[in-house]
């Protein structure tokens, strides 16, 4: 072998141990992906109000979609990338797993549940909600837990949780209810309005939604007790912990400096698009508990 072709190889050679730190350094994963494409792709829903959802303009908004536009000013900043562009892909509740797991979309903006059995495929971001399985009745009724509710009739959605989770607090505190079920929820709450039933049992977001919308929402309100709680977070590909340690700092940052609580007083507290109703739903004690302490503890 001459002294050239030795030079060339060990000048080669050279090179690559040159290259290894900085490839060590560069961002993996779902961070590699973005800054490769030049652009972060969010999933989003058209009707979860007011988590993710259509306004009139057929805009995505809503509460989540504006955690993930903060997520999106984190990672530019991560990649020094000022240009990134954001696309949006439509899903829904069946779709939103598999289009994280297939790389289509980077993280789901809207509500999801974070369970032990989705934690199997995908990851979780820091809860950003914690809906609760509760009832809401008639303002001025001598209801304030589910035991109250010995005895009289509820009404409850065909094929939702809540009956499962109401026979057995039934069962546990030996008490009955007087069940009328119907095909949706917007029957059942027709039927808690009409005084067929005294209690509506369903998600407490959902219901405050119905109340929102009502004609007199002055009339009714929600029970503190609560059949069962579960946690929200915003859906990651599993696996990539550098880009959830992007994300979790980034909410755990919005958290203790207040952007967050302005955040959900924004869609929670106040009138929202497109009919500007308000869905007056105050940050209930299991969430106030999660900003106070971020975790991705599933259910």
């Amino acid at each position: 072998m001459s002294q050239s072709t030795k030079r060339l190889i060990y000048l080669a050679f050279m090179a690559t141990l040159a290259v290894l730190p900085a490839r060590a350094q560069s961002p993996g994963g779902t961070l590699a992906k973005i800054r490769d494409l030049g652009a972060i792709t969010l999933g989003h829903r058209d009707v979860s109000v007011p988590f993710s959802y259509l306004d009139d303009n057929q805009k995505p908004v809503g509460f989540a979609m504006d955690l993930c536009a903060k997520i999106v000013d984190a990672v530019k900043t991560e990649l020094k990338l000022p240009a990134l562009q954001t696309r949006l892909q439509p899903i829904q509740l069946s779709t939103q797993i598999p289009l994280i797991e297939n790389g289509t979309i980077d993280i789901v903006c809207g509500p999801a549940t974070n369970t032990l059995e989705r934690q199997k495929v995908v990851a979780f971001s820091d809860t950003i909600f914690v809906s609760s399985i509760r009832a809401v009745v008639r303002k001025d009724a001598p209801i304030k837990t589910f035991e109250d509710l010995k005895d009289r009739p509820v009404s409850l959605t065909s094929g939702s949780t809540s009956i499962g989770l109401l026979s057995a607090r039934a069962q546990e505190k030996n008490f009955q209810t007087k069940n009328i079920l119907t095909p949706d929820h917007g029957a059942s709450f027709l039927a808690l309005t009409t005084g067929r039933s005294e209690a509506f049992i369903m998600d407490d977001i959902l219901l405050a939604s119905l109340i929102a919308n009502s004609t007199n929402p002055s009339d009714w309100r929600i029970i503190d007790d609560s059949l069962r709680t579960e946690p929200y977070g915003l859906i990651i590909r599993k696996g990539d912990p550098e880009f959830k340690a992007l994300v979790d700092k980034r909410l755990t940052a919005m958290m203790k400096g207040g952007e967050f609580q302005e955040l959900y007083t924004k869609w929670f507290m106040r009138p929202i698009p497109p009919k500007n109703v308000n869905l007056n739903f105050p940050m209930t004690a299991p969430l106030k508990d999660a900003v106070a302490n971020p975790n991705d503890k599933g259910v």
